[in-house]
C-alpha cells in the first residue's frame, strides 16, 4: 500500500496526537528559536532562547537596539554567534519597516514570500519554510532532517538535501 503524504500525515496524528509544534508564546519568539536552532541542537537553543527571553522579552526593537557585542553573548550559546546575530538583525530589521504586521506582509507578497525571505541573510530554505508555516499562516511541508529520515525509513531514497 502506497500512502500519500496526507496519509502519513493523518496517521501520524492519530497515533501521537498535535504535537504544538513550533514552541514559543509569540511570533517573534519563534523568529529567534528559528535562527538559534540552525546547525546546533535545542538544548544549546534553549539556553540562548533563555539569555533572550531575560534580557528582550522577544520584544524585536529592544533586540534591534542591542550592541553588536550584546547580541553576540546572548546568541553565543547555539553557536555561530556572529552570523546568527546578523542574522536576527537582518530579519527583524527587514520586519520593523513593516511595523511588524505580519499579516500585511502575505498580503503583499502573497505567493513570493518565500522567495522575499530567502533573500533575508541566515534565511535558509527550512528556515523560510518555518517562518512560513509558524509566522505567515501558509500551509508548508517543512523537508527537515526528521522528515527526510523519516521518507528514508519509508523506502525513500536519494533525500541527500532541502
Amino acid at each position: 500500500m502506497r500512502l500519500t503524504l496526507t496519509d502519513l500525515y493523518r496517521k501520524m496524528r492519530w497515533a501521537m496526537g498535535p504535537s504544538g509544534w513550533w514552541p514559543g508564546d509569540s511570533l517573534e519568539e519563534i523568529i529567534v528559536g528559528a535562527v538559534l536552532i540552525q546547525n546546533t541542537n535545542w538544548r544549546n537553543a534553549d539556553r540562548s532562547m533563555t539569555l533572550f527571553r531575560q534580557e528582550t522579552a522577544f520584544d524585536p526593537d529592544k533586540i534591534l537596539d542591542l550592541s553588536t557585542t550584546k547580541l553576540q553573548k546572548l546568541v553565543r550559546p547555539a553557536g555561530f554567534y556572529k552570523n546568527k546575530s546578523r542574522s536576527l538583525v537582518a530579519i527583524f530589521s527587514w520586519l520593523k519597516q513593516w511595523n511588524y504586521d505580519y499579516p500585511q506582509i502575505r498580503h503583499h507578497f502573497g505567493d513570493g514570500l518565500r522567495d522575499q525571505l530567502l533573500k533575508l541573510r541566515g534565511v535558509v530554505q527550512e528556515t523560510a519554510d518555518v517562518f512560513l508555516t509558524y509566522i505567515f499562516d501558509f500551509p508548508t511541508f517543512i523537508a527537515d532532517k526528521y522528515v527526510r529520515t523519516l521518507f528514508t525509513q519509508l523506502g525513500i531514497s536519494n533525500l541527500t538535501d532541502y
